[in-house]
């Protein structure tokens, strides 16, 4: 392959940025060089002829969006967004991968501006940004295209489209004619460890032809004129997205390139310098960018952000002057707060004495839904099991954008990756609904929701072996353990209607943290102590005071076990013991306590403490050293008999706390 030549400004800048990236790579001595050679020519383009954005306002609510599903090219972004002006220095591009830069390994929201999501984890960054697009068309059909107009980039590579969610993300953008969705796709054949073909022979135009995309392909990667052309005609899309193919050389200009060799390894200072002179870029220092680059990007990029900025802001003043409540709304609800609309009078649920909380839930739900004009959402094809469907909600489809509730289809993992890009968007809140058991499906969106800080409202039904005949392989055992392990989430075990009703608004409260719910197929009894909101909101407090003067052991439960501690209670105050039932519907917001409150709720001895939860007891032990639970799989037979079967039967609960007493 010949040398390439430096004969205009635009070849002077890919080859400026290759360079760039090859130099914080091998500083670092880790990173990914293979993609973000191989990306730099269409990430040019892109920002250079396409992208609207202002990097002195990055938060602005009408830029385009872009997404590195393939995060591991992070380099190539975070330098072409230093081009751009972004708050992104030389320094810190010295800074890459290393602990408190701004300029992390993979891209973190929040952590560098310009980055509009998390991405990494291979094919979630495509869901992001179908949840991008979706909200951006709820909200051009809620406030108008003066307000929100633009369009959502992605960015992914072949391990990106061998994960299954990109299925799941592809079938259901092109199910939703999301037209200003545009998938740029670097195909260089070549995966971690080795070539494409070991693990991929499928027809990529025609998959996604079948399910309802634009296909355009570009047969040479590094033609900036043929990759300007498709771009332009991908935006011109009136039904469908699209998806751009160029054909990439993995490494481009390492003496490794084409190679798995070059994906994931610094190509190190010989190889790095020879593939510069491949460019054409000699000359120049590391780190070092001509100011011609940065010309360039301010004349394009820069300017024409500029101008959008400022015309959309005489838009927003308008909106404003003509109606300042609309104006209100788009304002505050860009950043996900919600909390200045929540009725402040709690809602009065006391007509039902017995209920499951997945019936509460759904009466709670519907109230959000009238008080909330953002709120948004559906489930994964079991909205009649776990009780999500919107008595006034309009389905979102082509022909209604301003649906708020969403047909997920069975696709659990979207749901949740999908319903991160909503978020990450701004201007809506979501909540999505699924069986407990199958929040395996989504743990890695679920994550990636805590570490980007989506508040997203996660209904999880059948929450325990009390479902019953459906047997083992839906019945959650280890699921609370698995989400209450999840660093930044909030995960509430509600025990009654008004617990239900407390967990809601504490979540919907949330601005940077997601929260699950966790919800009974069966009826719980309504407790006479029950909290609404102040003490749920605590995480823990005391349901049931002992009525002996000596509390020979506190009982600490969650959900449907808290009814049945009190039971138990009961049942041993005859036998002369002092019990004190605690309900725990939120581990996290109690371990935010202070040491003096905790102690008056769960007493300071820990060896008069026992837990009460029918799941696994792992991670019980920091609470109390006793610990009933159930740490094995479940059964099928009905719900009474599994849970006779398994130890949780009132008389066996009473004997094993009386069997601790002595």
């Amino acid at each position: 392959m010949k040398k390439q030549k430096i004969k205009t400004v635009d070849d002077l800048s890919v080859a400026a940025i290759r360079a760039n990236c090859i130099d914080m790579i091998n500083k670092a001595k880790s990173g990914h060089p293979g993609a973000a050679l191989s990306c730099a020519p269409m990430l040019y383009v892109l920002y250079k002829d396409f992208m609207k954005a202002d990097p002195k306002n990055p938060n602005w609510i009408d830029r385009d969006r872009f997404v590195l599903s393939c995060g591991h090219a992070s380099s190539l972004l975070y330098t072409v967004l230093h081009l751009c002006k972004f708050n992104i220095s030389v320094d810190d591009l010295k800074q890459f991968r290393q602990y408190g830069s701004i300029t992390p390994g993979h891209p973190e929201v929040g952590v560098t501006d310009g980055i509009d999501a998390g991405s990494g984890p291979l094919g979630q960054g495509i869901a992001e940004a179908v949840g991008l697009a979706m909200a951006e068309t709820m909200l051009r059909a809620k406030y108008g295209n003066k307000i929100y107009d633009h369009y959502t980039y992605c960015m992914c590579g072949d391990g990106c489209l061998e994960e299954g969610i990109s299925q799941e993300a592809i079938t259901f953008a092109g199910l939703e004619h999301l037209n200003r969705l545009i998938l740029l796709y670097d195909a260089n054949d070549v995966t971690l460890d080795g070539p494409l073909a070991q693990s991929n022979k499928e027809n990529t135009i025609e998959r996604f032809l079948s399910a309802g995309w634009d296909v355009v392909y570009v047969k040479d990667g590094n033609n900036l004129k043929d990759i300007q052309k498709s771009i332009k005609k991908a935006r011109k899309s009136i039904s469908n997205p699209t998806l751009i193919i160029y054909k990439t050389i993995i490494g481009f200009g390492s003496a490794n390139q084409g190679t798995h060799k070059v994906h994931g390894a610094p190509l190190g200072a010989e190889d790095g310098e020879k593939a510069k002179e491949f460019y054409g870029y000699v000359g120049h220092n590391q780190f070092e960018l001509p100011q011609e680059v940065y010309k360039n990007f301010e004349n394009s990029f820069y300017n024409r952000g500029q101008q959008a900025f400022a015309q959309h802001s005489l838009a927003m003043e308008e909106l404003k002057k003509n109606d300042e409540k609309t104006y209100d709304e788009v304002v505050t609800f860009a950043s996900n707060d919600v909390s200045k609309y929540l009725n402040k009078l709690n809602l009065k649920i006391d007509n039902l004495k017995v209920e499951s909380t997945r019936n509460a839930s759904h009466r709670i739900l519907n109230y959000f839904h009238e008080l909330l004009p953002n709120f948004v959402g559906g489930s994964a094809d079991v909205a009649g099991s776990v009780k999500t469907e919107l008595k006034n909600g309009i389905t979102y489809s082509p022909e209604h954008r301003e649906g708020t509730n969403i047909n997920w289809g069975i696709r659990e993992f979207l749901m949740q990756a999908a319903s991160n890009g909503i978020l990450l968007h701004g201007g809506l809140r979501t909540y999505t609904g699924s069986f407990f058991v199958f929040s395996d499906y989504a743990k890695s969106a679920i994550r990636m929701a805590a570490l980007m800080k989506c508040p997203n409202l996660y209904l999880l039904s059948h929450d325990s072996v009390m479902v019953g005949e459906d047997g083992p392989t839906h019945q959650p055992i280890e699921h609370l353990a698995a989400l209450r392990s999840i660093p930044n989430l909030l995960t509430f075990r509600p025990c009654d209607s008004r617990e239900t009703y407390a967990s809601y608004r504490i979540a919907l409260e949330q601005v940077h943290t997601p929260s699950a719910l966790i919800l009974s197929r069966q009826d719980l009894p309504l407790l006479k102590n029950s909290s609404e909101y102040d003490d749920v909101k605590k995480g823990a407090y005391i349901v049931d005071k002992e009525s002996l003067k000596v509390c020979k052991m506190v009982i600490i439960a969650t959900g449907s076990e808290v009814s049945l501690a009190i039971e138990a209670k009961k049942a041993l105050k005859e036998k002369g013991k002092g019990i004190r039932v605690v309900s725990m519907p939120c581990m996290e917001l109690f371990d935010q306590q202070t040491k003096k409150y905790k102690d008056s709720i769960i007493g300071k001895d820990y060896t008069k403490r026992v837990s009460l939860e029918m799941a696994s007891t792992f991670g019980w032990g920091k609470y109390a050293p006793n610990n009933i639970g159930y740490d094995h799989f479940g059964a099928s037979a009905k719900a009474e008999d599994v849970v006779e079967h398994i130890g949780f039967g009132l008389d066996s609960i009473v004997k094993k706390i009386q069997d601790l007493l002595k």
